[in-house]
């Protein structure tokens, strides 16, 4: 799974990335992005604008939001298919832009936090999907859920899943606004092929989601 990521590039270097035309009026550098909290995503409702969605996808049929723990992550070998994804698999889709995401290894009973990135520290597209959820009291929620596929090569050693990292060439596929055929869309859910990742262990600091700031993406022994 994918549970914490980071964004970290400058507003220009986004905006220049994924080709838009609307950017949020503020921005600041997220070293501990967490479930629940404000993502930065690209829909492909306004494919040229960044805007915020909270993690955790709520389908638009839930009766709560309890479910949104449940699902920030969607399986992409199966989230045709899953009640809970299947109709944003078709119609919500989006990318979430990113420069790393953790994940953790164990050593001696103890978590150990890794941290995966771009050896030139690019800016990246995670595929993802997203939501629209009415609550009772009639307040609109956008939510998104990131897509993950089996490891490549490079990934496999620490952890047997990973995001899909799509290719910039595909980003205009996953943003169309429209009922892509499925197996065209089921060609993208696919391992990183670059052979450009790179990876380090840092701080525990970074097993708590209130705790932010770059020394959580420093090297540690």
């Amino acid at each position: 799974m994918c549970g914490r990521f980071v964004l970290t590039a400058d507003p220009v270097v986004i905006q220049s990335a994924f080709d838009l035309k609307t950017m949020p009026a503020e921005m600041t550098p997220r070293y501990n992005i967490a479930p629940t909290q404000p993502v930065a995503v690209i829909t492909n409702e306004q494919p040229d604008a960044l805007t915020f969605h909270r993690w955790g996808l709520i389908p638009s049929w839930a009766k709560d939001m309890s479910i949104g723990a449940k699902t920030i992550n969607a399986r992409s070998e199966t989230a045709y298919e899953k009640p809970s994804f299947k109709a944003a698999f078709k119609r919500r889709r989006c990318i979430i832009p990113a420069n790393g995401y953790y994940e953790w290894t164990t050593h001696d009973g103890a978590k150990v936090p890794q941290f995966f990135h771009m050896a030139d520290r690019r800016v990246f597209g995670i595929a993802g999907l997203w939501e629209s959820w009415h609550s009772p009291d009639g307040g609109e929620i956008r939510t998104c859920s990131i897509l993950t596929t089996s490891a490549n090569a490079f990934t496999e050693p620490i952890h047997d899943r990973m995001p899909v990292i799509l290719s910039p060439q595909d980003y205009h596929l996953w943003l169309s606004n429209k009922e892509e055929p499925l197996p065209m869309l089921q060609s993208l859910m696919k391992p990183y092929e670059g052979h450009d990742q790179a990876v380090y262990t840092v701080s525990k600091l970074v097993n708590k989601a209130t705790v932010e700031g770059p020394e959580l993406i420093v090297p540690v022994s």
